[in-house]
């Protein structure tokens, strides 16, 4: 059973029907004791990187998501959900991630060629960085998925699975152990989304 954690900020209900959609059982809880009953979890996320960790910290949740991640329980951050997996987060100051991951959150503003709009929002093609991920593994080289962000992880290449071009790479998704990420919301990605999150809801851990 997929829980996906409720701390304040996210797309929750699409998502969940997402999940319902491929079959798969899933429950939306910001209680610990509810959500230590699923076998994997999701961290989903929109909005600002700083208010996000504030409201995880201020619910407990934070040491929660590090107990069940240590546990080998598997963890699949969305979006913001997923840039919060990182160590430090920098819009607007300074703010610490949940270091699950090692790499940072950093504006595009600073990196992109002059003339791309921000946010990075609409449909681009991954380009898968290993050939093994196991949560891109029913995608092909090139499929489209739906973005809207203007931050993105960086220096993160020993967790890095897939990018996707927008004036430079941009970190598309991301797996180290039972830890997974996208950058883009696999529920507004049609079946190549659905497929990312059934590949998540069926692995079976290592």
């Amino acid at each position: 059973m997929t829980g996906i954690i409720d701390y304040g900020v996210g797309n929750l209900f699409s998502l969940k029907s997402s999940f319902e959609a491929i079959g798969a059982e899933t429950f939306v809880s910001g209680d610990p004791a509810a959500l230590t009953q699923a076998d994997r979890l999701v961290l989903p996320g929109v909005g600002a990187f700083g208010d996000a960790a504030d409201k995880l910290r201020a619910t407990g949740l934070d040491h929660f998501v590090r107990d069940r991640a240590a546990k080998g329980v598997p963890l699949l951050g969305i979006c913001l959900g997923m840039q919060l997996l990182f160590e430090k987060g920098y819009e607007y100051g300074e703010h610490e991630g949940l270091g699950l991951l090692r790499g940072r959150v950093v504006p595009m503003a600073d990196y992109l060629p002059r003339g791309l709009k921000i946010p990075h929002m609409g449909w681009n093609g991954l380009h898968r960085c290993r050939p093994d991920s196991r949560l891109l593994a029913d995608t092909a080289e090139g499929d489209f998925v739906y973005f809207v962000h203007s931050y993105f992880a960086a220096d993160c290449g020993e967790s890095l699975a897939a990018t996707a071009e927008y004036g430079i790479p941009i970190t598309a998704a991301v797996e180290q152990g039972n830890i997974f990420g996208c950058q883009f919301h696999p529920e507004k990605s049609g079946p190549v989304g659905l497929a990312i999150l059934r590949a998540f809801a069926e692995w079976k851990g290592v």
